[in-house]
């Protein structure tokens, strides 16, 4: 018997633990089943409770799962609601209707908000319930024999289910879907991203608001659903109710359809969330002064004289206020407008997130492994800035446990100066209307891109070290025609040690590009690996001259492999033909070998100047191709005027594992 594989009914001895109720009435333990984990879920109602059966079948097939392997009777449990809890005996099992027949235990124990509950009161209760209750509202009491495990794990899975999984209007849902694909999965799955810190706090409140909206519209639409008679009566009362019946159905349809871009993990970042719309900047003081806010870790004598000559008492700042404080996070938040923080050194911990929405300073005083910010706990975002104009300066930013990246750049323009970045998801991002200006910084440890740049955003990276992230830098697509190109300049960084390339471009994939995909699908590569740089080259150039479309980003997804010889090859081929020469020529040999590493990386940089113009320039053609379209013959210069910015010169990128730059299909 399959069955008989789960849960532990034919070994002796209890698997489950045990835990106390809570509350003051000495109830007896009962079985820990809140502990289980995704994949032992996952496997109970994938394989044992709902297989592939429809929305409609749900009931019946649970009550089947039921049948086999829940004890019809001679088990205690403990009965909760949200008024009372009380303790039962279980006598029999209504399997169809999901509910146990319960009597009172003696002696009696229970506990509830108030004295109300007599034991005379829970007999007429249980009465008027025929004593049926539902079998997700019983607790069942700890048994170490053994025998009552499965019966435990059932009613566990039966009441997460209802409680985590189910919503009332699934029965509605059309019957050619798998209910467990369609469903079950992405709802079981977002669960336990956000137990595990997944998921944004603010997507998570939300999912929450938009459930809790669903669940109050849908009953408004079934009350007057059911208002309408059957028959054929054309009344202005029904026609009223009709109407709103139309719209309560359009309101509900649209929060389930945000409800589901929600437990997609796919989509739930693109289109799920919009968290900083209401950040609102607290502008100038009432009285316009600014003040300087210090954050001494450890305040000494000859420190303070420092900070006075150096930062508190220039020529110009004799009229400010200064305040102190001991937390980072404190003084970030009590800024107004044109305010400036000074962090002495020190090693600071917080828990929490710095969301700066107005123009101010943040710098350390001293070098930045002298002044280091370390974010505590799992959470979201460390640096959110929304500023007109944010600088930050000479800090040392770590980052650990995080759901989102380490410095997100959502309005305005923010400056990063001196900088030290250890991220743990993404690094920096900036988004579509920001700028960011980061110069003589090092960002490292990110398992996404090091550097995002969103479509219309401006970034300026200049003598910067960005390493051992899983991508240097990744532009995203802006080929759409509801996008603006970036305006992207970088120069003299040091872009190595990537997982994957130095640079990535974004964006859609050419109809052409799909033919020759599918044709070259058995060989694994979208181009040809033994094509030469220039070829390569040639054929970037070409398709971008395709006209683009945007395509669904989870349907499609191509990559393209540098062709040109990693930065380490070269180092070892040159090596190994200095050694092959005579000792006369070692010191020609090596100039040799350096110049054709300049010259490999002035290429590396002329290449994506190229790539990144061209795909601008296409931009451009798809403008002037939509206005002709729409009957005008002479377009605007400031609508034409959205070719990219881009300067790119004097980067080195070294020791990328798929080489200094790629493009990826979607």
């Amino acid at each position: 018997d399959s069955w008989s594989d789960y849960g532990s009914r034919d070994k002796p001895g209890t698997t489950l633990g045990r835990t106390v109720p809570d509350g003051n009435v000495l109830f007896p333990d009962i079985f820990y089943t809140d502990h289980l984990l995704f994949y032992e879920r996952f496997s109970a109602y994938q394989d044992y409770i709902l297989a592939d059966c429809k929305a409609s079948e749900v009931k019946q097939f649970i009550a089947e799962y039921l049948e086999k392997v829940l004890e019809p009777s001679g088990w205690q449990a403990i009965w909760r609601t949200n008024v009372f809890d009380v303790l039962v005996a279980v006598v029999d099992v209504n399997f169809p209707a999901l509910k146990a027949v319960v009597q009172l235990s003696e002696p009696f124990l229970c506990e509830s908000q108030d004295s109300s509950f007599t034991l005379e009161c829970m007999q007429e209760l249980l009465e008027l319930k025929e004593h049926q209750v539902l079998l997700q509202e019983l607790f069942v009491v700890y048994d170490e024999s053994g025998g009552f495990d499965q019966t435990a794990l059932a009613i566990e899975h039966v009441r997460f289910f209802y409680r985590c999984i189910w919503r009332t209007w699934d029965e509605e849902e059309e019957d050619e879907f798998d209910y467990f694909v369609r469903c079950v999965e992405p709802r079981l799955r977002l669960h336990y991203d956000i137990l595990e810190h997944r998921v944004p706090s603010g997507l998570v409140a939300d999912h929450q608001n938009l459930l809790s909206q669903c669940e109050e519209l849908y009953e408004k639409f079934l009350n007057v659903r059911n208002s309408i008679s059957s028959n054929d009566s054309d009344s202005e009362a029904e026609n009223v109710s009709m109407v709103e019946g139309l719209k309560l159905y359009e309101q509900v349809e649209h929060i389930k359809q945000r409800l589901k871009v929600i437990e997609n993990p796919l989509l739930r970042y693109v289109f799920g969330y919009q968290k900083y719309g209401s950040l609102q900047a607290k502008g100038l003081r009432s009285t316009g002064a600014k003040v300087i806010h210090v954050v001494p870790w450890n305040m000494k004598a000859n420190l303070l004289q420092q900070l006075t000559r150096d930062k508190l008492c220039p020529e110009s700042c004799g009229a400010l206020e200064i305040q102190f404080h001991r937390d980072p996070l404190a003084a970030v938040s009590a800024c107004y407008e044109g305010d400036r923080v000074i962090i002495c050194p020190g090693h600071y911990f917080v828990d929490g997130m710095f969301s700066i929405a107005d123009s101010i300073e943040l710098e350390g005083y001293g070098l930045p492994d002298d002044v280091v910010i370390e974010k505590q706990g799992k959470g979201d975002n460390f640096f959110d800035c929304t500023g007109a104009n944010v600088k930050i300066s000479n800090l040392k930013l770590v980052q650990h446990d995080a759901v989102e990246g380490i410095l997100n750049v959502h309005h305005g323009k923010t400056t990063l100066e001196n900088c030290v970045l250890q991220c743990e998801t993404t690094g920096i991002t900036v988004r579509t209307s920001a700028e960011l200006l980061m110069t003589n910084s090092d960002l490292y440890g990110a398992k996404g891109a090091g550097v995002e740049i969103y479509p219309g955003s401006a970034c300026t990276l200049l003598h910067n070290g960005i390493h051992h992230c899983k991508e240097g830098i990744l532009v995203k697509n802006f080929l759409d025609e509801v996008y603006e190109a970036p305006r992207i300049t970088m120069v003299n960084n040091m872009i190595h040690n990537n997982e994957g390339y130095g640079v990535v471009l974004v964006r859609p994939a050419m109809p052409s590009e799909m033919k020759d995909a599918s044709a070259q699908e058995t060989t694994g590569t979208f181009l040809s690996l033994e094509e030469t740089p220039e070829t390569t080259k040639s054929r970037f150039l070409d398709c971008m001259l395709h006209t683009p479309r945007f395509l669904d980003c989870i349907l499609l997804n191509f990559e393209i492999w540098c062709t040109q010889p990693t930065q380490a090859g070269d180092e070892a081929a040159c090596a190994e033909g200095s050694r092959q020469e005579q000792p006369g020529c070692v010191t020609d040999e090596l100039e040799l070998c350096k110049r054709a590493q300049t010259s490999e990386q002035a290429e590396n940089n002329s290449e994506i100047a190229n790539v990144l113009g061209a795909t601008s320039a296409k931009k451009r053609q798809i403008h002037r191709k939509r206005l002709s379209e729409l009957g005008f013959t002479e377009a605007d210069d400031n609508l034409m005027s959205q070719e990219m910015f881009v300067s790119v010169d004097g980067n080195q990128f070294k020791w990328n594992g798929k080489g200094s730059f790629g493009i990826f299909f979607f």
